[in-house]
Order: C-alpha cells, then structure tokens, then sequence
C-alpha cells in the first residue's frame, strides 16, 4: 500500500516537473522570439557614423538642387524674402499674431534697443471656435481681427507708439504659402483641420488687412513667416550668431540663412544685405541611406500623406510613440509580451503618445514603476513583469535615438552646405537655435542628438558649435521679423 502511494507521489510530482519544465521552455522560447524582435529592430534602426554622414551629404546636395529650381529637390528650399534678421538694435511697439492650429496668439512687445532690448512684452491665446475651421474666410479673419482689435484696446502705458505712426504686425502663418514678397503670400493647402476653400490661392496678407480695415484697425503686416523662420529671427536677436533655425516638436523644419548670390531660382535684385533666409522644408527629405523598417512602412502607407514627410515620420514627436507602439504589438502578436491575449488598446493607432514614450524612456526607478503605471493607464495591460517593462524601455531607446542621430545628421547637412563642417582658420562660432517640446522635454533625444553631432565634426570644430534653445520663436520672432523690416526703418537710420 504504502509503496503504490509513494509511487503515486512519484509521479505527480514527476508530472508537476514536466509541467514546470514544459512552462519554462515555452516562457523561454516566447522570450528568445521578443528577443529576436527586439535584435532586428536594433539592426535595422541602426545609424552609425558612417551612414549619417551618407544621410548629411545626401542633405547637402538636395539643398544644392532646391536652391537651383523649384520642385528639383524633395526640400522644399522655399526662398522667404526675409532679407534682413534682428541686429538687436530695433526700438518701438511691434504686434504678431501666431495662426498655426486650433488656437492662435497674440503678441506686443516694446523693443528698446541695444541697451533696453525686450522692455515688455504681452501675449494672448485665443481658440478658434470649430465651425470657423471649415467656414468662410471672411468669417475666419473677421475673428482674428476683433480679437486683436481688443488686445490692441488694452494697450497700457508701458507700450509706446511715436506719434503718426502705424502699428506694425508680424504674421507668423504655419500653413503651406507660396510667397511673392516679406508681406505677402498665396495660400496653397489648409493642413491641421481647416478647410476653408475660399481661401486657397488667395493671398492671406491681404485677407488679414482687409479684415482689420472693417474693425478699424490702423495696424500694418510687414512681415508673413512660419514657426521655423520666427525661431531664426528670435534666435539672432538673442545671439548674433545664430545661422540656422531647426523645430523639433510634433513635426520638424529648419531653416537657415544662405548667401543670395548662391541661389540660382533667386531672379529679383540682390538684396543690400547680401543674405537671404532659406525655409528649408527639410521634413519632406528622403533617402536610401535612411535606416527604414517594417514598421516606419507600414505608418508611412497608413497614414495622410502616403510618400511624403518621411524624415519627419522618423524623427518628430507627432510619431515616435506610434512607432514605439506597432513594435510592442509585433512583440505581442509573436512573443505574447504581455499574456496569451492582445491588450485591445495595444491595436490603436497613436494611442501611444511620444511624451508617454519619454516618462517610460526616462523612468530609473529600480523596478521600472512608471513604465507599468504606463502600460496600465494607456494600454490597458493591467500586470507586466520588470522583464516586460525593461524591453519597453529598449524599444523606446532604439526608436529615440536613431532619430536623434538622424537629427544631428540634417544639421551637419546644413553646416556642410555653409562650410562650417570643417576646420577654419577664423574658428567662428557658429549657434544652432532650437525649438519644440521634442527638443526641451526628451531628454534621451536631445543629449543623443548633441553627442551624435559633437562626435561627427569631431573636437576641433565642435568646440565652436553651439545648440541652443530658442523658447517662443514663432510667436516673439514674428514681432522682431516686423521691427527688423519696418518701413519707418530707413527714416530712423537718416
């Protein structure tokens, strides 16, 4: 008796090690199979020296052939006719007004000179009701113009305005626009929601003036520009060095400063500065020498603007989370990351935002808490294990900083273009202003992006290039942009 319950004994326990051993070659083949994910996204995303500095000469000769003809380059290369950046020494009352989305701001500042530079400045955000997004333009700038007629109204007394004289606006207009002079450009596509067809090839300056005219408005636009542009022009007026603008938030640009004589589609005079400030257009670049995956293909294919933007689907913030997310799904699908079943948020597009990716990217707590509070209140995935959240974390590692060092290589696109790639002679200091939350906020991206940029130009060089963060560019850009190309300008200079 007691030898068939000890044989009994035997084999359910003989039963139970089968099982646990069962159990582990299947836990251990589910993760050498998200291993295996993990290892081939790794190889696919990787950007080493010698395939950046592929991807900055490639952006090099697509700035050469944007510069020769329109639509001869994926760069846009868009020429902005602001001619002329802040010397620092502007004086008086300029205004802005900042339409780039759902809301737009309105600016003042009171400029005092070399000595006095910002004296005050003030700034409102207004949003835009939905129905005036698809509805006339009439209706769309006659709201603009009466919320900046009353901004204008509570003009207190630190803000001065010489007798006789117009106040001065700067438009910072973050739609795509065919401009014909600093103050005046045609409307080529609504983007970001707004449909408004009356608008479409008309000239957005004049929409504007007219609208201020029917409120009353003594107010004139001297200057349209984009964010980009504006980042440029904030960035010179703090620093006389600044030579190029990049926006690394939710999309991405750069522009930069460009000798006129080196752009042969530029037929007017040449301007008494001799510069002229370029739109690069840089979030439409591509190239085989870019590190694309499975996974970069299928957004591309799913998304708006199928072909087009495709730097940008790799480096801005409006996708790196989605790109985070469709890796953890193929993780899930193959190797059951998180349990025998797809969490169902896990198959939402974008439901992975690039600021949640940051706080799990940035999460040092010994057991990865935030990754799984993350993975919880996102996705619905209610327990993972630290295995689980170490993967996110490396997934999110791969995707930032091949960004970031696709980033760095635009910007030694753009110094190879200027020749300051090299060492010189004259050692100048050459400053790169920055703006975005992609930028200030991601951490991980912004030190990869430096390092990656410091170790391509190599010490001798990199000690004299600065990148330097340029806060609210589109909008106290605007308002330098009108001071620096006011039309009372010439008469303060007599």
């Amino acid at each position: 008796m007691r030898k068939a319950a000890a044989a009994a004994v035997a084999a359910a326990a003989a039963v139970g090690v089968a099982l646990l051993v069962r159990r582990q070659v299947r836990e251990a083949k589910r993760w050498a199979r998200a291993a295996a994910v993990l290892r081939d996204l790794e190889e696919r995303c990787a950007a080493p020296p010698a395939r950046l500095r592929q991807v900055a000469d490639a952006v090099a000769v697509e700035m050469h052939a944007g510069l020769a003809s329109d639509g001869g380059s994926k760069l846009g290369m868009i020429i902005s006719y602001v001619d002329s950046l802040p010397s620092g020494q502007e004086k008086g009352l300029f205004y802005a007004l900042d339409l780039g989305g759902t809301n737009f701001r309105v600016l003042r500042v009171q400029l005092g000179g070399k000595e006095g530079r910002v004296v005050k400045q003030e700034c409102q955000e207004i949003s835009i009701p939905t129905r005036l997004m698809t509805g006339s333009s009439h209706e769309l700038f006659d709201f603009i113009a009466s919320a900046l007629a009353k901004f204008v109204a509570s003009e207190g007394e630190d803000f001065h305005l010489p007798e006789g004289r117009q106040r001065e606006l700067g438009f910072t207009f973050s739609f795509p626009v065919k401009q014909s002079s600093i103050a005046s450009g045609t409307l080529i596509k609504w983007t970001k929601g707004f449909s408004i067809d009356g608008t479409v090839g008309e000239d957005v300056v004049a929409e504007l003036s007219r609208a201020l005219d029917r409120h009353g408005l003594d107010m004139n636009v001297t200057a349209l520009v984009n964010d980009t542009i504006g980042t440029l022009a904030g960035g010179r007026y703090d620093d006389k060095d600044v030579i190029a603008a990049v926006i690394l938030g939710t999309g991405t640009n750069a522009a930069y400063v460009e000798r006129a004589n080196a752009i042969p589609k530029w037929h007017g005079l040449l301007p008494k500065s001799g510069d002229m400030v370029i739109n690069m257009e840089w979030g439409n670049f591509r190239s085989s020498h870019l590190p694309l995956t499975e996974f970069d293909q299928a957004l591309d294919a799913e998304s708006l603007n199928p072909g087009e933007q495709i730097y940008e689907k790799l480096i801005s913030g409006m996708y790196l989370g989605e790109i985070v997310r469709r890796v953890l799904l193929k993780m899930t699908e193959e190797a059951s990351l998180f349990g025998d079943d797809i969490p169902p948020n896990l198959k939402i597009p974008f439901i992975l935002t690039t600021p949640h990716m940051s706080m799990m990217h940035h999460d040092r707590s010994p057991d990865l808490k935030t990754v799984g509070a993350k993975l919880r209140d996102i996705l619905g995935i209610q327990s993972t294990s630290l295995k689980a959240r170490r993967l996110v974390v490396a997934v999110c590692d791969i995707v930032a900083k091949r960004g970031a060092r696709l980033a760095a290589a635009g910007i030694l696109g753009i110094l190879k273009k200027l020749g300051r790639d090299t060492p010189g002679s004259d050692k100048q200091r050459t400053v790169i202003a920055v703006d975005g939350g992609l930028y200030e906020h991601y951490t991980v991206f912004s030190e990869t992006l430096e390092s990656t940029l410091r170790d391509m130009l190599g010490e001798e060089v990199s000690s004299s290039v600065v990148i330097k963060l340029a806060n609210d560019g589109s909008g106290i850009g605007a308002a330098l942009l009108a001071a620096a190309h006011s039309e009372y300008l010439e008469a303060e200079e007599q």
